[in-house]
This record gives structure tokens, sequence and C-alpha cells, in this order.
């Protein structure tokens, strides 16, 4: 028996191996990274030791394939807070003009002491020739003029230092404001997977590793381009992709999904909903808020922790997947995300959406007219919630949000104002009345809303105002006349649609009274 031991003993060995990161799927929150080992292994039971990995990486989630004659034993995971990663080269470079600077700096103080000391020594010998000893007045001036000048030299020499010695801080300050900005890691120690095989003989190992992350992820942001009133909607769709693992994503195979593994993927189960009548506990009560002030509370537990041919982008090499739950976004060339938290940003569609063009104005609100694209055929590119920026003609415009969620048939962009529609909006004054029956007052209103198409094509114009609502049943609302305007009864919300020819201008005019109680004064009506 104990022969077998012994035997056993010495046919086991630990081996650490480097690995290599060859794919990543990035979800919204966390990734699943994928590392590929080589290796021999001799007869015998034999532990590799896949080295360098994230701290960050989460035991549960490891998985282990292979090929090769060998028996799959175990896995296990373990931290190793003797092992740093190793620091990225242009953050090498830094740390040594940190370390130049910081030299040059005691380089500059020590002569700045040493000029300090000689003052000291000057200062400190000014009694010349005894206390009861008179100096002749040549020799008396020449030790004079010695002294000045000497410490006149070294207030100036002790000035420069102190320039030179401020120059070389400020640059020193500015590097390193520049290491802590691309060396942001929560923490830098690694850990390390070890995956025990058994082989009868020596053999070579092919070993597949997945684990999932944290401290990474991606977010939607869109460009939102027009050419002109003519031509469809360009849609670029893009992924800003961070990650700050402490492992560099070097020419990986690059995956995207939509899945977020924070959300969960267990169906809630719900639980019978019973009725009783309340009964004061105040001694539970008590105790829980105690433990919500303490962190805690009973029950709950805490954890830590042709012309010219267009470039082709990223976007021309991604493949759409649409799996039974999410999407996934395949970019076939390989890519580098560094491990430094900030967005690396990625195209991964371009797509072309119809659109139909026409001109809001809401005069009580801005005097000008924006032009106004509505979008259709959006549903079939899988568009998550994300900020878009917006250009028309070559033209940053601003910013627009994407929500599809809240989004209908139709995404409306804004792409600007433009000056060309002339708008102005007035209150009739001849119409406008205040009048007192009985115990009521009425107040009469009418506005004038006038449109002028300053440019050389036709136009479609949606003009947009509207009527008070009342809320009280005192207060009554009685509408005019509202140029044929669409009236929503709930909001109050009138709405023009029509066709403005160059040069044509068109006049939208509506009146409404209002009557309620003398004594009562009514909030916004002016």
């Amino acid at each position: 028996m104990l022969l077998f031991a012994t035997k056993m003993a010495v046919a086991q060995q630990e081996k650490p191996v480097d690995s290599k990161i060859t794919a990543v799927t990035v979800f919204l929150n966390k990734a699943q990274v994928r590392r590929e080992v080589k290796s021999k292994i001799e007869g015998g039971k034999t532990n590799l030791i896949i080295q360098g990995l994230t701290a960050q990486l989460d035991p549960n989630s490891i998985q282990v394939t292979g090929k090769g004659n060998f028996i799959l034993l175990g896995v296990s995971h373990q931290q190793n807070f003797l092992r740093d990663f190793a620091t990225p080269k242009h953050i090498e470079g830094l740390n040594d003009s940190v370390s130049f600077l910081q030299g040059k700096i005691l380089f500059e103080s020590t002569q700045k002491e040493i000029l300090n000391k000689e003052e000291q020594m000057l200062l400190s010998n000014q009694k010349i020739g005894g206390a009861n000893q008179n100096l002749p007045v040549t020799e008396l001036k020449n030790m004079a003029d010695f002294f000045r000048s000497r410490l006149k030299d070294i207030a100036m020499t002790r000035m420069l230092h102190d320039k030179k010695i401020s120059e070389l801080n400020e640059r020193l300050s500015r590097i390193q404001q520049q290491i802590r900005a691309q060396n942001e890691l929560p923490g830098k120690h690694t850990s390390e997977i070890i995956v025990s095989l058994s082989a009868e003989k020596a053999s070579d190992v092919e070993i597949v590793l997945d684990y999932v992350v944290a401290n990474a992820g991606w977010y939607a942001l869109y460009d939102i381009r027009g050419l002109n009133t003519k031509t469809p909607l360009s849609l670029v769709y893009k992924a800003n992709v961070f990650q700050g693992t402490g492992e560099t994503w070097k020419n990986v195979k690059l995956k995207l999904s939509t899945a977020n593994p924070n959300l969960g993927g267990v169906k809630p189960e719900l639980l019978p909903w019973f009725l009783d009548f309340y009964t004061p506990q105040y001694d539970k009560r008590k105790s829980y808020l105690e433990g919500r002030l303490q962190g805690t509370a009973p029950g709950v537990a805490v954890q830590k922790g042709e012309v010219a041919v267009e470039a082709e982008t990223i976007a021309d090499f991604v493949s759409v997947l649409q799996t039974s739950l999410n999407t996934e976004f395949e970019i076939a060339l390989p890519y580098t995300i560094n491990s430094e938290n900030k967005p690396t940003t990625v195209d991964i569609g371009k797509h072309e959406l119809n659109a139909s063009y026409q001109y809001s104005v809401a005069p009580k609100l801005d005097p000008d007219a924006f032009l106004m694209a509505g979008a259709t055929g959006w549903e079939a590119f899988n568009l998550l919630p994300g900020e878009a920026n917006v250009f028309f003609d070559g033209t940053f415009v601003g910013k627009s949000y994407i929500d599809p969620q809240s989004i209908k048939d139709t995404l409306y962009v804004s792409l600007g104002r433009d000056k060309r529609i002339a708008v102005k909006r007035t209150q009739v004054k001849d119409v406008s009345s205040r009048k007192f029956i009985g115990t009521h007052q009425k107040d009469a209103f009418a506005y004038e809303i006038t449109i002028r198409n300053n440019k050389t094509e036709d136009i479609k114009i949606l003009a947009e105002d509207h009527i008070p609502v009342s809320k009280n049943t005192q207060i009554e609302v009685v509408i005019g006349q509202t140029t044929n305007a669409r009236y929503d009864q709930a909001t109050g919300i009138l709405v023009w649609e029509f066709t403005l020819r160059p040069n044509e201008s068109k006049q939208l005019r509506y009146d409404f009274e209002v009557k309620y109680p003398k004594d009562k004064m009514i909030a916004g009506l002016n």
C-alpha cells in the first residue's frame, strides 16, 4: 500500500502553462472569455496551472473542454496575491519618466539645500577681526562687497532652483495623473485555474477554458445621417465596449450579445397573496429599523463585494445571429480591447431607413421650424436603447435618444432648425376680451399663426398649438374656430398638416372662451 502511494506521488506533478485569449463574448454587463492552452504532459496525474488570469472571474462559470489522450479529473480556482499583472509597456515608460523627474527634483532640492547652508555660514561669521579690533576702511568695504555679492548670488540661484523644482513637479503631476487614468484597475493581483488530468503515457493536450468576468460590458449608441429630404436616412449602429479586468483582449474573435447575465434567467415564483387585519408589532419594527441603521436587518443577509470608393468599416465584417432569447453580433475581424475601463467604439451595423420629411412648428414654444424625419422599418435591426448623434447635410445637428420600447411604428428624428421657414404667433387683441356676466367672468382669447415658405421647393408642415383643458366643473372652456385643425379633447392639442409652395404663406387662427366664477383666479390662463 505504501509502495502504491509512493508511486502515485511520484506520478503527480504541477505544471504552469501559458494560455491565450482567443475569443470573447461581451454581454451588456459582464463578458465570457475563452482561453486556449496547448501543452505536453507525462504519464500519470498532472495539474496544469493556468496562470495570470483576472481576479474578477466567476469560479462558478468555469467550463473546460479538451482534446487528447487524457482523462479530465477536475477543475479548481484560486487567487494568487503574490503575482500581479505585468505592467503595460506604455505605463512602464511613464513610470520611467516619473523616476527620472523625481531624481531631477531631488538634485535641484540638494543644490538648494547647499546654498541654504552656505548662506547660514556667511551670516554666522559676520564678526570679522574680533570684537575689540577695528579693520581698515578698505578691507571692511571689500568684505561688505563680498557679503553683498555672494548673498545676492545665493538668493538668485535659489530662485532658479525653486523655479526648476516647480516646473518638474508640474510635469510629474501630469504624468502621474496620466498613469492613474490608464491604470484604474480594482485589483492588480491575478488568479489561477488548476486543471487536473490523468494520462497513461506522455501526450499532447489541448484545453479550452471559458469563464465569465465582471467589470466588462457594452452599450449601444448610434449615428443618424441624412443627406437631404429626398434620400433615406442612414443609421450606423455602434457599440461602446469596455473592460477593466486586467487582461488585454488582443486580436480576439469578438462577439457582442444583448443578453444580461445580471438579470438572471430563473423564472420567479408567484406566492399566495394573503390578506389579514393589520396588527402593529412595535418591537419587531424597532428591531428592523435598528438593523437598517447598522447596515442590515433581521433575516437579510449582507454580501460583500467611382468617384471615390467609400471606406469599409468594422460594420462590413459583422454578422447578426438571432438566438432564441437574444441577438448576437459576431465580428469577423480580430479586435483588441485594452483593460482601461474606457469605451472602445465598434461599428456593428449600417442600415438604410425609409424616411418621410416634414417641418414641425410649435410657435408658442419656439419661433423656428424644425425639420423632422419619420423613419420606418427600424424594428428589423434589433436596436437597444442608446444615445444618437444626428447629422444632416454633413453637419452635426445635435443628440437624440433611441428607445425601442417607447417607439411605435415610426422613429421621429429632429434634423435641426431651418431659418428659411418664417413662423410668427400673435394674440389677436381686438377679439381677446374680458366680460362679467352675473357672478361669472368670461375671458375670450384669439391667436393667429402665420407660416411662410421662403424655400424654392414645396414643404410639408405640421403645426401645433393648444387650448386649455378644464379640470374643474366650475371652469368651462368653449372652443370657437380652429381653421380645420385636428383637436384632441383629452389634451387640448391642435394639429394642422398642410403643404406650402415656394413663397407661399398660410394663416392659422383659433379662439376660445373661458367662463368661471369671478371671485376665483385661474393659474396659468394668461
